[in-house]
């Protein structure tokens, strides 16, 4: 990634630190869920101390589970290896104000063990070995993510307290691209979008969606790295922005029985002119590297699935005629595939569709790059696309469960050559640590059918 401006400069915090406006610093890195985690600072001490040294977090961050409990079958953490410390050195291309926190600050770090070695199993070491692969190359890839959301009117402790069933929410009926339907949250869609481009993200727009209270905000594509790390804050903050107006925010993959958080992910190539390298003379306007990517892509979504969906929930969002794929497939500007190419000459690039709200940018990414650069090095060709339905067309099926995602990861050569042992491993375990989690729990579904009736 060339060298870019930050949103703000060190020189700059250190005078909004002298004249009192800023007085905290968060630095923060994306965990495997896609979280932030990390350490709220006192300025002062940030500048003094952090900025250039970084700090120590437990390496156990990268080794729970969902609720942050400790569990076992990771090799980088353990009780066994006495849950040592990991440094979190500052990026400082992502330092920017915090404008929903009052006198805040923030930037994402990079991790590394004490040797100065990375820790090569963290979300966004993976996306940056991808990068320098893709570099190798000749190209930079471009990335946006469209990540939809769903707004309760319920604060987050009162969704807790009822178990988050039957609450309300923001909007009754199905608000798709509705100018009145995004009028009656608009405040808080306003106050987002503000105070993300006060953060130094580049907001497009905002859009209604499908399911009661669904919503979207779109932002302007970017270098991969800046636009996981984006994503990763614009996820946080909304959150937080949301519990200040006294509401509630899910992103959660599929919550109910109607339409699914997407977080459809646009990628395109530039080469080393900064010039869009997918339109070319070839068939359908594309150039020879576009169709070996994409050709890369239908390999390697199967194997790849973990990296876009990575939990239980993930799953429930692959069903027919839902605008969610079942179907490993690809078609020109078509939403029934799992990969749809859009745009033409200098906007020309492909979409993924499987990803969900709950997706960790970083891993999807990724796996984008890896499946691409598979296709480029393989030189694979590009099928025919789906002209027409294709829930109906009798392709290869996307994975219906996390087992079976994480079984095709855990066996795939293709995922062992791109991120080596240790990430598949990782990754592995992740998944069975979740699974494990829910093969034990007593669901409400099955109380209702069982607790008279059987």
């Amino acid at each position: 990634m060339a060298d870019r401006t930050p949103p703000l400069s060190v020189e700059e915090l250190h005078a909004l630190v002298a004249s009192g406006e800023i007085d905290t610093v968060v630095l923060a890195f994306p965990d495997m869920q896609g979280r932030l985690q990390g350490k709220r600072f006192a300025a002062r001490f940030f500048l003094d101390d952090v900025l250039h040294h970084g700090t120590e977090g437990c390496n156990y961050l990268l080794a729970v589970d969902t609720e942050m409990n400790t569990v076992d079958g990771y090799e980088m953490s353990s009780w066994d290896r006495g849950y040592g410390d990991f440094a979190m050195l500052p990026d400082l291309a992502t330092l920017r104000r915090v404008p929903w926190n009052a006198g805040t600050a923030m930037l994402v770090a990079d991790l590394a063990w004490s040797d100065g070695s990375p820790v090569v199993a963290a979300p966004r070491q993976i996306l940056r070995r991808q990068l320098e692969r893709l570099a190798e190359h000749g190209y930079t890839a471009k990335v946006g993510t469209e990540l939809e959301f769903i707004v309760f009117k319920d604060t987050y402790e009162q969704a807790w307290d009822a178990g988050y069933r039957g609450l309300t929410p923001a909007n009754q009926y199905n608000i798709d691209y509705s100018v009145l339907g995004t009028g009656r949250i608009e405040p808080l869609l306003r106050r987002i979008r503000n105070e993300m481009a006060a953060a130094g993200l580049t907001v497009e727009s905002a859009k209604g969606e499908c399911n009661p209270g669904q919503h979207e905000i779109a932002f302007k594509y970017d270098d991969a790295l800046v636009t996981c790390d984006q994503h990763t804050i614009y996820k946080t903050g909304t959150k937080e922005i949301a519990a200040q107006e006294g509401v509630s925010i899910t992103f959660m993959a599929k919550y109910n029985e109607r339409e699914g958080n997407s977080c459809h992910i646009h990628l395109s190539l530039a080469d080393t002119a900064g010039n869009n390298a997918m339109p070319g003379d070839g068939e359908g306007g594309m150039s020879d590297v576009m169709r070996h990517f994409l050709a890369g892509q239908l390999a390697a979504l199967r194997d790849f699935s973990l990296l876009y969906a990575p939990n239980i929930n993930s799953y429930k969002r692959f069903q027919p005629g839902s605008f969610a794929p079942t179907a490993v497939a690809w078609g020109y500007d078509n939403r029934t595939c799992a990969l749809r190419v859009v745009g033409h000459g200098r906007s020309m690039r492909f979409e993924n569709r499987l990803p969900g709200g709950d997706v960790n940018p970083h891993l999807a990414v990724a796996g984008l790059v890896a499946a691409g650069l598979y296709g480029i090095e393989q030189k694979l060709e590009l099928p025919e696309p789906c002209p027409g339905n294709a829930y109906t067309a009798g392709f290869e099926h996307v994975p219906t469960t996390l087992r079976e995602a994480a079984e095709l990861w855990e066996n795939s050569p293709i995922a062992k050559a791109a991120f080596g042992d240790e990430v598949v491993a990782h990754y592995r375990n992740m998944a069975r640590v979740e699974l494990d989690a829910f093969d034990a729990a007593v669901t409400d579904w099955e109380l209702r059918r069982s607790f008279e009736r059987m």
